[in-house]
C-alpha cells in the first residue's frame, strides 16, 4: 500500500540541472532515480501546475508540486479521541506513538490526518505539536476565519499546559519548585542540551503520587523550548519513565509496550472571541 501526504512546492533555484528529474535525484538522493519515475508515471509531479513527464526541462523560478509517498505504512494500533468540537476548535486527546503531521515514515497514521478524514474537513490545522511519543491532548483550527485569534494564544503563551509523567523519586526537593536553564539545539540534531548563560527554560514542578519506584509529577511550561520537560526532568536526575532520548540516546524497543510516561494532561485558555474561560481534560493515563 502506497499512502500519500500533502503536497509539497518548491521554487526551483538557478542551476543548470537537463531536467527536473535530474533535480529531483540531485536534491533528494534518498528518494532515488526510480521512484521519482514512478511518480512522475502516476501525475504526482507537476510544474506550475502541469504533470511534467521524465524528460521534462528545468526552468529556474518555476514552481515544482510534488507528492510524498510512504510504501507499507506500519498501523499505529491506538485510537485518538475527540474532546471537544465545534465551528472553530477540535480538541482531540492523542494515544502514545501516533505522530501529530505528517512526517518521514509516517502519513495516514497521523492525527491530523485522521481527523481530517474522520470529520471530514479539510480545513482543520494543528496549532500547536506533541512529539510523538507523548500522549494528550492537541488543538486544531477547525477554519481558516478565526484561525488566527487562536494561533495568537499559543503565540503570546496565553494558553496554560499542564502536563504529567511518572518519573523516578526526587525525595531531596521540596515541592513545588521552579527549575531553569538555558536550552540549545544539541547533537545529534534532535537533541536539546543545557548549556551555561541567562536561562530561557523554564518549568514548574510538584508531586500528585508517590509511588515506590515511580512519583507522578505535576509539569507546567513557563516556555516552550523543545523537549523542556523531559530534558528537565533528566538534568534534575529524574528521567521521564520511557525516555530513549534523556539523558542518554538508547535503541526503542520495538513494538507499543513502553511509552514514554508524559501526558500533556490539561488546557486552559479564556476565549478570544467570547471572553469565557474555556478548560480540557485529556481521560488518558500517563
Amino acid at each position: 500500500m502506497v499512502t500519500h501526504l500533502p503536497t509539497s512546492r518548491i521554487v526551483l533555484p538557478p542551476g543548470n540541472w537537463p531536467s527536473v528529474l535530474d533535480f529531483l535525484c540531485e536534491r533528494f538522493p534518498a528518494v532515488g532515480r526510480e521512484a521519482w519515475l514512478g511518480r512522475m508515471a502516476r501525475g504526482a509531479v507537476t510544474v506550475d501546475g502541469i504533470v511534467v513527464h521524465r524528460l521534462a526541462p528545468y526552468r529556474p523560478g518555476a514552481v515544482l508540486a510534488y507528492r510524498r509517498e510512504v510504501e507499507n505504512e506500519e498501523r499505529i494500533p491506538f485510537e485518538e479521541s475527540i474532546v471537544y468540537a465545534d465551528d472553530d476548535l477540535v480538541v482531540a486527546d492523542k494515544p502514545h506513538f501516533l505522530p501529530v503531521m505528517p512526517a518521514g515514515q509516517y502519513v495516514e497514521e497521523t492525527l491530523s490526518v485522521r481527523l481530517v478524514r474522520r470529520l471530514g474537513n479539510p480545513d482543520l490545522v494543528a496549532l500547536h505539536r506533541l512529539d510523538r511519543a507523548t500522549a494528550g491532548l492537541v488543538v486544531f483550527s477547525a477554519r481558516p476565519s478565526s484561525r488566527d485569534a487562536y494561533t495568537r494564544l499559543f503565540r503570546e503563551r496565553a494558553i496554560a499546559k499542564i502536563y504529567e509523567a511518572l518519573a523516578p523519586p526526587l525525595p531531596e526537593r521540596t515541592f513545588p519548585f521552579v527549575y531553569e536553564s538555558r536550552l540549545e539545539r544539541g547533537e545529534p540534531f534532535f537533541r536539546m542540551r543545557e548549556v551555561p548563560g541567562p536561562p530561557n527554560a523554564c518549568t514548574r514542578i510538584d508531586v500528585i503520587e508517590r509511588g515506590d519506584r515511580l512519583w507522578r509529577y505535576r509539569l507546567e511550561p513557563v516556555t516552550g523550548r523543545k523537549h523542556q520537560l523531559r530534558v528537565h526532568m533528566a538534568a534534575l536526575g529524574a528521567p521521564i519513565d520511557g525516555d530513549t532520548v534523556y539523558p542518554d540516546v538508547r535503541e526503542e524497543l520495538p513494538g507499543f509496550a513502553h511509552p514514554l510516561r508524559l501526558l500533556a494532561r490539561e488546557l486552559r485558555f479564556e476565549d478570544p472571541f467570547t471572553g469565557e474561560p474555556r478548560t480540557f481534560r485529556s481521560e488518558r493515563q500517563v
